[in-house]
């Protein structure tokens, strides 16, 4: 039996090293001296604290990651709420060219958000939303996978609950929010979070929309890099403490996005 599974053990931890290797070298970095930054020697040398200094002192890096978690959680928040609604209406009611539509509204996950990006740029400036999260937010309010995720655990949900709250005399909004909503809450936490995290990692829309120095992480990041030359000791310590919140989330929160892959039969 053991040497059966012995070459899928294998394959599974060489896959998990290769995913890790990257983290390990951004502490690996972030903690060498300036002068070590670019040494390929895997193994860590004399540790420094020097580059974390240099961050904290050049750019206000709390403020930062305050800004950057009020986005994330305004963008998870609406991405949700949205999901809510529109995978409520596709499993709950049936009308003329819902397959086509709900086809059609997860096939958009596949396209590629650069494809979209000027378009929404154009928009968003002309609305005169640069540099605020509001103008972060409004293009990306759709998440298609949180809609596909949720419609499969509303396809699931007992339809006897329904009829009961029916029978009791609720609409069907008063259903969805006081009856399907309480019942889905380990499911909405699990997605929550993903969205969530999703968001926080989000580089390429948030630094074009938010321009100020002071603004994102991500900006805060990306100051680092300059036409003389890039300080990659300084950018592996931002980037280090711009994934503590993430690895914080796993840690702690680690059963409930297992979770949502497991009900949503994505596992």
């Amino acid at each position: 039996m053991f040497l059966r599974t012995l070459p899928s053990h294998v394959l599974l931890i060489a896959l998990a090293i290769v995913s890790i290797f990257p983290i390990y070298w951004m502490f690996v970095t972030a903690f060498r001296p300036p002068s070590d930054a670019l040494s390929i020697n895997p193994l860590p040398g004399p540790l420094s604290l020097e580059n974390f200094q240099y961050v904290l002192k050049t750019i206000p890096i709390a403020g930062m990651l305050a800004n950057t978690f009020g986005m994330a959680l305004a963008l998870a928040a609406s991405q949700l709420l949205v999901a809510i609604l529109a995978s409520y209406g596709f499993a709950r009611w049936d009308f003329v060219g819902k397959k086509a539509l709900y086809l059609l509204f997860v096939g958009s996950w596949l396209v590629p958000f650069q494809v979209t990006m000027i378009p929404n740029y154009l928009l968003v400036s002309q609305m005169g939303l640069l540099n605020t999260i509001t103008g972060v937010v409004i293009p990306q309010l759709c998440s298609a996978f949180a809609v596909m995720m949720l419609r499969q655990h509303l396809e699931a949900f007992p339809k006897d609950l329904l009829d009961a709250s029916q029978m009791d005399g609720r609409s069907s909004w008063r259903t969805l929010w006081e009856v399907v909503v309480p019942n889905l809450r380990p499911a909405l936490a699990a997605l929550g979070i993903m969205l969530f995290i999703s968001a926080w990692n989000e580089y390429l829309w948030p630094s074009l929309i938010m321009q100020k120095s002071d603004a994102l992480i991500q900006v805060g990041i990306r100051g680092f890099l300059g036409a003389e030359g890039n300080n990659w000791g300084a950018i592996m310590a931002a980037s280090s403490l711009a994934c503590l919140p993430i690895f914080l989330i796993y840690i702690f929160l680690q059963r409930y996005v297992v979770d949502a892959f497991v009900r949503s039969g994505l596992k």
